[in-house]
Parts: structure tokens; sequence; C-alpha cells
């Protein structure tokens, strides 16, 4: 059984890395999104209590999505076919870098205008005022906050309670990635999606630091960073989350993240991360991918082996 687990668990990470996502494949991260647009109105003209619905919402879809992913996973014939393209569909780092490549370019060929653009569809912040420095921060800040959400939470789930509970996972990181916001529209409705994903990313967050950690010791880079600075500068931000890949980056590169920045058109001030006062450029956007290149594989050949010792 171990066996099957650990070459489950290898081809749901290379697939991620090396394939992303198929363009014309149907997602069901799309269809997540899709319900949650879908619902969105429909229950903002019910009159109910907004804060009660996320709520309901948040039950009746994690029931929903445990259901039916362990529905098709034991399916006869197609149930392993099932599981891996759902194990493989519920990791998205590879998606992330190709986004983030894709913007890299644009700035480093000058072409600020698109990548703005670009650049808005990966973000909250607004991006139409970013110059090259900023808009190459965005990016860094975005890969490394990302890194958690887009891979090590939900191979941190997929490792330890299989399928079902990735794409639990992953119907909680889409809540509150749509409705989480803090803004007077979204803090009643996200309020459930994202203290869900505050509970369920809180491990994962702090060993995708620790994995940056050791990927920055392989590569060379910063050899006196320490968690303990990384630690306090993760504490000082609102999420308990985010702040610690987005520190890391930070203290590895020799870059500060964070700051000031704009979103909604309200100006916003967030702790500075890092104490490096390095520039932003598109061989920084190089070395972080590597990085989390090399950081995903530790994390994931971590669980790989845990799970191969264990079961």
């Amino acid at each position: 059984m171990s066996e099957i687990l650990v070459f489950f668990l290898l081809i749901c990470y290379l697939a991620d890395v090396f394939i992303g996502d198929p363009v014309r494949w149907p997602h069901p991260v799309k269809i997540i999104g899709r319900t949650l647009d879908f619902l969105e109105p429909v229950l903002r003209r019910s009159g109910l209590n907004l804060k009660f619905l996320g709520f309901a919402v948040l039950f009746t879809g994690t029931f929903a999505t445990f259901f039916s992913v362990s529905l098709l996973t034991s399916l006869p014939f197609l149930g392993f076919i099932l599981s891996l393209y759902l194990g493989y569909a519920c990791l998205a780092l590879g998606c992330l870098i190709h986004e983030i490549r894709k913007v890299q370019k644009l700035i480093a060929s000058g072409n600020l205008q698109e990548a703005r653009k670009a650049m808005s569809l990966l973000v909250s912040r607004d991006t139409a005022e970013l110059n090259e420095q900023e808009l190459y921060q965005a990016l860094a800040e975005t890969l490394s906050e990302n890194y958690n959400d887009a891979f090590c939470a939900p191979f941190f789930y997929l490792s330890l309670l299989g399928v079902p509970w990735a794409w639990m996972y992953k119907l909680v990181s889409t809540m509150d990635s749509m409705w989480g916001y803090k803004t007077d529209k979204w803090k009643k409705l996200g309020f459930a999606g994202a203290k869900a994903d505050d509970i369920m990313a809180y491990i994962p967050a702090r060993l995708a630091a620790l994995s940056m950690i050791g990927a920055a010791y392989i590569m060379g880079l910063r050899k006196n960073v320490r968690l303990s600075a990384i630690a306090a500068d993760a504490g000082r931000l609102e999420s308990p989350n985010a702040g610690w890949t987005m520190s890391a980056g930070a203290y590895i590169l020799g870059v500060s993240m964070g700051g000031n920045a704009s979103y909604f058109g309200e100006k916003k001030s967030k702790p500075v991360l890092g104490k490096g006062g390095g520039s932003y450029s598109s061989s920084k956007i190089d070395q972080l991918v590597s990085l989390i290149l090399i950081s995903s594989f530790l994390y994931a050949l971590g669980f790989i082996v845990l799970v191969a010792i264990v079961r």
C-alpha cells in the first residue's frame, strides 16, 4: 500500500510541476469558482445574516466536496485514474510559476502596460500605476505567498489524509481568495472561508517556510537566515500564515516585501518584511522561482518519505 501511495504522490507532484493545468481542460476549481459566483448575489438578496450564510456555504460545500470526491475516487476501474487526476489537479504550483513567468517576460521586455494588466489577474492590489520595481516586487510577493496556498497546503492534506481532504482545502482556499476580503462588502460573507483557511493552512505555512530555508542552503543563498527572524516578521502581518513564506523569501533574497500598496482604490500600509535593501530585477525573480521549485521538491520528498515509513 505504501508503494502505491508513494508512486501516487510522486506522479501528482511531477505532473503539477512539469505539465501544469492544461488550459482547455475542465478544472474543478473553476466549478467551485462559478458556483460561488452564482451563490453570491442569491445570498445577498435573501436578506439573511451574511456571516451565517458564509458558514452555511462553508459547511455545505465541504460536505458536498468530501462526499463527491470520495464517491468518484472509489468507483471501480475509474477510481484510481480519477484519484490521479484530482490529486494532480489540486496542486497549482506549475500553473502559478507559468503565470509568474508570463508577467516577468512582459516587464523585462519593457511592456509595462500589458504587465500591469496581466498582474491584475494575479493579485487583489491595484496595478495600474505600478512601476517596474513595484511590478517585480508584486510578482515576488505573489509567488512567495501563494507557494503555500497553491502547493504546500494541498500537498499536506493529499499526503496525510487523501484526495477528498485535499479538495476540501481547495474549496476553503477558493472561498478565501474570492470572498475573504476585509472590506465592507465582503467581511461578513467571507468571514467563514477566511477563518477556515487560516486554520487549515496554519501548519503547512510554517513547513513551507522551513522548506524554503532548506532550499536556500542548497542554493548557497543567505546562509545566515534564521527561522526566528522569519517568525518574528511573519507575526507582524494580519494574516497568521501569509507572512511565513513572504518573510522567508524576503530574507533569503535580501529584499523587502510588504509596505505601501493600494487595494480597491484605498492606500494601505503593511509591515515591511525582511531587512534587505536589495533592488528587484528579472534575475531576482529567476532566483525566487528556482528557490520555490527546490523548496517544493524538498517539501514533497519529506512527505513522500514520511508516508513510506509510516504506512
